[in-house]
Order: C-alpha cells, then structure tokens, then sequence
C-alpha cells in the first residue's frame, strides 16, 4: 500500500471556533486541498493562515476529478477533501473519491468534527437511540411526499436537511403526508449568531416559521419524531381515551381533543372525533 494518505476533514458548520487542532494540523501538512467549493474553503485558509494549493470536487465533477486524486496520490502527494461545512460526504459530496481512493489500495483517514447531522439531534430533545437520516427532500412536492409516504410509519427519529427557500414547502409537507400532530425539533442556524431551536407538533410549527420571515433564513437541521410502533398503538388508544375523559370534565371538546393530542401524540382530528363520541 502507497504511503500516500486522503485525509477526510470535517470543518466547522459556522462557527470557526469549532474547528479541531488535528484538522488544522492536516490541512497544513498536506500537499493538496479538494474542496466542494475553493472559494468558500479559501475563506477558512486564510483565517487561519493556511496557504495550499486547491482544486475542486463537487456534485458536478466528482467522477471526473477521481483520476486526479489517484494520480496525485500515486505521484506521492497528500490531499485533504474537506466540503463547505460540516463533514464530507454527509449529504456532501465525496462518496466516488473515497471509493476509489479505497479501491486503488490508498489509506482514508477520517478527521473527525462538526456535523450538522449529529449536533442538531444532541441538542432536539428527540429519541437518539436509534435515527433515520434522509438527507434533503426532493426539490418538487410531488418527489417530497413520495419520499415522506415511505418513512410515514418509520418508528426512529427522522432527520432531514432543508434550505431556506424550500422550508415552508417542505413543512407543509409534512404536515400533508406525517400529520399536522407529530411533533418536530426545528435546528435553525446551528452554532452561528442567530441559532434557533423550536419545538412543537408540525401543525404549529409551520404557523410559527410562516409568521416571522426571519426565521426560514439559513440552514435547516429538522428532526422529526418517529411513527408509534404498530404494537403500542392499542395501548396509546386507551391511555389517549383515559386523558380525554379527565379532560372533558374541566374543558371543552376541542381544547380537550388539542390538549390530549399534545399529551399523549395521537393525532388531534381522530380524538376530536373521540371526544364528541365520549360526551354523547
């Protein structure tokens, strides 16, 4: 095996604090810098006093750019792939060069730091056992709910990626195909100056973010509760119809059927329906 060495380095996802001693000590000592934008990586150099030469490899050259990293490797030489933000290859492109770097017998050596993946879900306060990342959901709404109808009854935490120019689309969305009651950790900006963390149902989420334009600017981590497993839906059942009956002798079949909706996370029409067939 060539001694010749493909560092995969993460890099900070905003703040550039957060970037680790080890990776600035890579991006030193290499020789060659991939970079899914070399303006953009530029920028993050210079603020370090980091002066290497760079070329690009990004969603629409990768393929082409997996000869050249195999022959600089092959000729001796060092690179560092690193993307805009956050971990290559994590909805980032990278997958084909490290492929290939493996395949030619060449050693991939992780660099290890910010994702925004995995700091989003530290900090939502959802289920992190056990996790379904579907990256960025089809631009279209007709691809979105294709996507969002086959993990409708997925049990894991689901997380996605979103823009800023898609988010209301793509709650809306979800709202359609998930239910307006399932519940959803907004990561909005994660470690810049304006980080955002909202929970709430879909439902509510979707009038929060429509009503403050500010709020759907920057980058969006949303990490969204799973289905109920198929075998705790009785038990659900009951332990819903219990609440609703306390419910209803201080409150209104509405306030009830919402209440009961956020207490126990079925879904607010269905127990609704419930209440008025409690009360009759």
């Amino acid at each position: 095996m060539s001694e010749s060495v493909l560092y995969v380095v993460a890099t900070p996802i905003g703040n550039l604090a957060d970037i680790s001693e080890r990776a600035l000590k890579v991006l030193r000592s290499v020789d060659l810098i991939a970079a899914e934008d070399t303006r953009h990586t530029r920028q993050l150099l210079m603020h370090f006093t980091i002066n290497k030469p760079l070329f690009s490899v990004h969603d629409h050259n990768e393929q082409q750019r997996v000869e050249k990293v195999i022959s600089e490797l092959k000729s001796g030489l060092n690179i560092a792939l690193v993307s805009d933000a956050g971990t290559p290859l994590i909805s980032d492109p990278g997958f084909h060069v490290v492929q290939a770097v493996r395949q030619a017998g060449f050693q991939v050596i992780p660099i290890p730091g910010p994702c925004a993946l995995v700091t989003a879900l530290s900090a939502a306060g959802m289920p992190t056992d056990r996790f379904c990342f579907e990256g960025f959901l089809p631009a279209k709404s007709s691809g979105r709910k294709k996507q969002l109808h086959q993990v409708e009854e997925e049990t894991r935490t689901l997380v996605f990626y979103e823009s800023p120019h898609r988010i209301v689309d793509s709650l809306t969305d979800m709202a359609e195909v998930l239910g307006g009651d399932r519940l959803i950790t907004v990561a909005r900006e994660i470690t810049k100056t304006f980080e955002t963390f909202y929970t709430g149902t879909l439902e509510e989420t979707l009038v929060w973010i429509q009503s403050d334009a500010n709020q759907q600017r920057g980058e969006f981590v949303l990490v969204v509760a799973g289905a109920p497993a198929k075998e705790d839906e009785e038990a659900a059942a009951v332990s819903a119809e219990k609440v609703l009956k306390v419910l209803l002798e201080e409150l209104p079949v509405k306030q009830a059927a919402a209440l009961c909706a956020k207490i126990t996370g079925q879904k607010k029409n269905a127990l609704y329906q419930q209440a008025l067939a409690l009360q009759k």
